[in-house]
């Protein structure tokens, strides 16, 4: 490696000085002055600093409206909604007091904000408000709607349009803005008195809100060493001066200063260095230059082309400085091959959103599994009255909703994340006139979308592509033969499904469905054509036999079974044709199954309950994080092969070593935000989900009472057999020496989409919100041969 030194000699003679000019730290910005909205209003510097504070509609909010809460027809309750001066979070009035906490939501929790009466909760109980006055605040995870009716026309679209604005800037803001907007929003609660001064005990209160345990005379030490005015209060430039030492990363200065030598800036060959050193493809001179036009923060240090250790920081925390590889968040991939070569994310008993024992049904849950990404949906449908087919979990308590309004949501919500195809897999209970109401709704509702023949194809023995069948709805259901049965009677989707759990009960439920299944409806056979519903008895050694349009249900138990005892078998079915997996109905709570395990031999639709989080949702939030989240995920080529040799239990030995230094954390969420001398004991634990032989975990010791900067510098390591299948989950958690960890955080990636080097990790909730400015600091190693 080069000197730095030497090549610092052959600058101009110029430089040195520009050096020092830009070698101290950029400032963070100063605490509120009366000048920028009074003593009185210190929040509002971080709606300025969003470039929001003169928006007419943001400033409506700020003042805040009287709207109306609607949850059922006789349920309409006025409350006063206000946007806070973070412009993150919006306070609401409650009708029993409960914690500060409990009386905001977040702007990065909302998931949408729609117009008029397009939700579920609106269309049944909003009739006597008009559209024009209603909007619906839709939250990621489980947390309900927010059916909202304002006083006017106006003062409603003032919040789906100042809800909007903020969530467009809150998605382009840098992680340093972020940290900014955290940390001064905690200054403003800990500012009892709101006179933008800090005395030592409030500076207290602000370290327990950020989650560090400091100890007292350190505090006291840090706390005087700022106080320069003597006066014990810390304000303006002397709050400024304690944040910085408070936010200071000494891992991060180590590295910098390897690279950037006794001037304390990076010059671009020296950027370079670094980046060569990560394993940066496409390292080279202009993609150094560019990187320090883009990150760095102080004006003069970029005209030089110099990086200072405030811009280098930048860097590491934006997106292409993260563990997942920022060209695969685009589709880039090949979407041209069959559909049977690829993972597709799949919900089971999708209309559910709590347990399928008597939970609610509703539409938003397809709307909802759309929003993740899902492209296959399940529909149950039975006899309804009226002549309309309902859809709920047959025999249960669970409520019905109208199998029209399901293709209804279908129709409006498909396609807005992907375009691409997505499949309607439909467990029919219905007799013919009813299959024919199903049939009619799905014609006269989708139109265009519906395919309702097969397409021209060069080589119509394989399945189309993703591509070829862009914008596109398919119907997964039982077809028609050719040649009915003597008693022209053929099975339903649920006996398919009840017939692969081999216990004798289920058997026995099994021939009583039987002798009750319904003829098939030739409208609704006809909707059937490239997801032929069928069962899979035996596993055909030739691929000759194969037909790609059959689609076998299984339940897991069945699966598993399969890959245990047949492995190579299936996998080169699955090269071929469709497999769907479902949960066990003994899972009376809607729990998951580990999806890894159908994953590993090629099953293409692994349905999981989306309503209930836990690390099978997040391993599968992280299978389909890659290639645009557009749902489908081209599967390895050692999965796509019809007389591939591989075997998910016998996957051969070690290729590939990962090794990840767990370095440091930062910014922790606080996990009981009402017990301000709760502070979290952080462990990290890195996981692999794989082939059998691949799963492991380790993980680090736990750091005590220090959830805002603890350090580690631990290093994980494993062997790897099937790399191309393996799953790396980064978990956070409360160490609890009596009772379970809890979980802090976490993030699930593919191994080919995690690069090498120094990298941040962007820890995520357990419902699939970002914990922002939370975040891991690793360095990643990948060893091949």
């Amino acid at each position: 490696m080069l000197c730095g030194r030497w090549r610092r000699c052959r600058r101009p003679p110029e430089e040195p000085p520009v050096a020092a000019q830009v070698a101290a730290p950029v400032a963070l910005p100063s605490p509120p002055t009366p000048s920028d909205g009074g003593t009185k209003r210190p929040g509002l510097r971080a709606l300025k600093k969003m470039g929001l504070t003169e928006d007419e509609d943001v400033r409506a909010m700020l003042r805040g409206s009287r709207l109306r809460k609607i949850r059922s027809r006789t349920w309409h309750k006025e409350r006063l909604y206000r946007l806070q001066e973070d412009g993150l979070s919006v306070w609401f009035q409650r009708r029993i007091p409960r914690a500060p906490s409990q009386h905001i939501f977040f702007v990065q929790h909302i998931e949408a904000v729609r117009e008029g009466h397009q939700s579920e909760g609106l269309r049944r109980f909003g009739g006597a408000f008009a559209p024009a006055r209603c909007l619906t605040i839709a939250f990621k995870g489980r947390r309900k709607n927010l059916d909202l009716a304002a006083p006017t026309a106006e003062e409603a679209q003032r919040w789906v349009r100042g809800l909007t604005k903020l969530r467009a800037r809150l998605d382009a803001m840098s992680q340093r803005e972020r940290l900014d907007h955290w940390i001064h929003s905690y200054l403003h609660r800990a500012d009892s008195n709101q006179d933008s001064k800090m005395s030592f005990k409030e500076i207290k209160s602000l370290l327990r809100m950020v989650n560090v345990d400091m100890n007292d005379m350190y505090a006291y030490l840090l706390f005087k060493e700022c106080d320069h005015s003597n006066n014990d209060r810390l304000e303006g430039a002397e709050i400024e001066e304690f944040l910085r030492r408070l936010l200071k990363r000494p891992e991060l200065e180590e590295i910098f200063h390897q690279y950037s030598g006794e001037d304390r800036v990076l010059s671009a060959p020296e950027l370079l260095e670094f980046l060569e050193d990560q394993g940066e493809e496409g390292a080279t001179l202009a993609r150094a230059q560019q990187l320090i036009q883009t990150y760095e923060l102080n004006e003069t240090a970029k005209q030089h082309e110099l990086m200072t250790l405030d811009g280098f920081m930048m860097y590491l925390l934006s997106p292409e400085g993260a563990a997942l590889d920022t060209t695969h968040t685009c589709v880039f991939q090949d979407m041209n091959q069959p559909l049977a070569h690829y993972f597709i994310s799949s919900s089971h008993n999708t209309y559910l959103t709590d347990s399928q024992i008597g939970g609610p049904s509703s539409t938003e849950a397809y709307i909802r599994a759309f929003a993740q990404g899902c492209r296959c949906v399940e529909l149950d449908c039975w006899e309804g009255p009226g002549g309309e087919p309902v859809i709920y979990h047959g025999h249960t308590l669970t409520s019905k909703i109208l199998f029209r309004d399901v293709v209804q949501a279908v129709r409006d919500h498909a396609f807005t994340l992907s375009p691409y195809p997505v499949i309607l897999s439909l467990e029919n209970h219905c007799g013919l006139e009813q299959q024919a109401a199903m049939a009619r709704h799905l014609r006269t509702i989708l139109g265009d979308m519906l395919v309702t023949q097969a397409l021209d194809s060069p080589n119509p023995e394989e399945l189309p592509s993703p591509e070829q069948l862009k914008g596109r709805v398919l119907v997964k259901g039982k077809k028609l033969p050719a040649a009915r049965s003597e008693d022209g009677r053929a099975l339903s989707d649920r006996e398919e499904e009840e017939d692969d759990d081999e216990e004798e009960e289920e058997e026995a439920e099994a021939a009583a469905q039987r002798r009750l299944a319904k003829q098939i409806s030739p409208e609704l056979s006809a909707l059937v054509v490239y997801c032929h519903a069928t069962r899979l008895r035996t596993l055909h050694p030739a691929p000759d036999v194969l037909q790609p349009c059959q689609v076998s249900s299984l339940s897991e138990r069945k699966a598993k079974k399969l890959i245990r005892e047949a492995g190579n078998s299936f996998v080169r079915h699955n090269a071929r044709q469709l497999t769907r997996v479902y949960p066990l109905g003994l899972r009376m709570n809607s729990a998951n199954y580990s999806p890894q395990e159908m994953w590993n031999s090629g099953c293409q639709l692994v349905a999981l309950n989306f309503q209930t989080p836990g690390y099978e949702m997040d391993l599968n939030a992280g299978r389909f994080l890659v290639n645009g989240q557009c749902g489908y995920v081209l599967k390895p080529a050692c999965l796509r092969q019809p007389d591939s040799t591989f075997d998910p239990e016998y996957p051969g030995p070690p290729r590939t070593t990962l090794s990840i230094q767990v370095l440091t954390a930062q910014q922790l969420p606080k996990l009981n935000a009402e017990k301000p001398h709760s502070i979290v004991d952080p462990l990290v634990r890195v996981e692999i989900h794989g082939v059998p032989a691949d799963c492991a975990r380790q993980e680090t010791d736990y750091v005590l009472n220090n959830g805002f900067n603890p350090h580690w510098g631990q290093t994980l390591q494993f062997q790897l057999r099937a790399p191309e299948l393996a799953l790396v989950r980064f978990v956070v958690e409360d160490y609890d020496a009596t009772s379970p960890n809890d979980f802090v955080g976490q993030f699930t990636l593919p191994l080919s989409s995690l690069k090498q080097g120094y990298r941040h990790i962007h820890l995520l909730s357990k419902d699939g919100a970002s914990l922002s400015p939370a975040t891991l600091f690793i360095q990643i190693r990948i060893l091949r041969p």
